[in-house]
């Protein structure tokens, strides 16, 4: 029986693989198509990089996302951890909370945002829709990032380590900083990778927000351009992992806090 289920499982990781790599390769091997007259041409990569909206825009959307990684961890990890610690009894209204952005779809969000705020700083300055774009990524990042956030808590015992952090004189903000933040980091880029793949990708709410962003790019591209959205997926992919693989590499060497090296 275990072997059968040994071999059903590979079957499975197996199939998951093909899905998700033949796409890509299928999209590789067409961005480096844009010459006929060579089997392999670099063409497409040479016009992305040349053009500084792609520097541009990726970037934009990369500051946009760690702002947004940042905000959202910022709120969710102390909440979750007061919740769990003195109110676990509202634990379902926070998570039916988190799970709205799964419900309202991104177009009815940044509408209603931009009624809410009409007429308002938020709106009449480009600061202001700055604010309000990553306001609204921030919601979307929720589900992701409490889920993560979480799990992390059940994993420790949050009442034990708050107890002896209190027995040696440390206060909340000390107790969250030294105590919650490090124990739960690993956590919190589980839900900062998928809130940063998001936010690279996500096209209404900056569009309809006429903001220069990654997502937009990509559509503009894909309607004047016929092998360079090819390479734009390709570079983005690629960035996005290198990005990923870089806070993983910080999220390993942090180790956890002993609450005893409190002081």
């Amino acid at each position: 029986m275990r072997k059968r289920a040994s071999i059903w499982a590979w079957l499975w990781v197996f199939i998951g693989f093909v899905y998700l790599v033949v796409p890509l390769y299928a999209t590789l091997q067409f961005s480096l198509q844009a010459k006929k007259s060579e089997p392999i041409s670099f063409i497409a990569y040479q016009n992305v990089f040349q053009s500084p909206d792609f520097a541009n825009s990726f970037l934009f959307s990369f500051r946009a996302a760690v702002i947004t990684i940042l905000i959202s961890a910022g709120l969710i990890v102390p909440t979750a951890y007061w919740v769990r610690l003195r109110m676990p009894f509202l634990r379902p209204v926070l998570e039916f909370l988190t799970l709205l952005p799964f419900v309202i779809p991104a177009i009815v969000l940044v509408f209603g945002l931009i009624r809410t705020y009409n007429g308002t700083s938020l709106t009449n300055s480009s600061q202001g829709v700055y604010v309000l774009m990553v306001g609204a990524y921030v919601m979307l990042s929720f589900p992701y990032m409490y889920r993560a956030v979480d799990t992390g808590l059940q994993a420790i015992d949050v009442i034990t380590l708050t107890e002896a952090a209190q027995s040696l004189g440390a206060h909340w903000i000390t107790i969250l900083r030294r105590i919650i933040f490090p124990n739960v980091l690993l956590a919190v880029l589980n839900g900062a990778f998928i809130t940063f793949a998001i936010v690279m990708g996500e096209f209404t709410i900056a569009s309809l927000l006429s903001q220069p962003a990654f997502g937009p790019y990509i559509y503009q591209l894909n309607s004047n351009k016929i092998y360079e959205p090819s390479a734009v997926s390709i570079i983005s992919f690629a960035l996005t992992w290198a990005c990923i693989l870089f806070v993983q590499r910080i999220g390993r060497r942090s180790g956890q806090l002993n609450p005893a090296k409190i002081g």
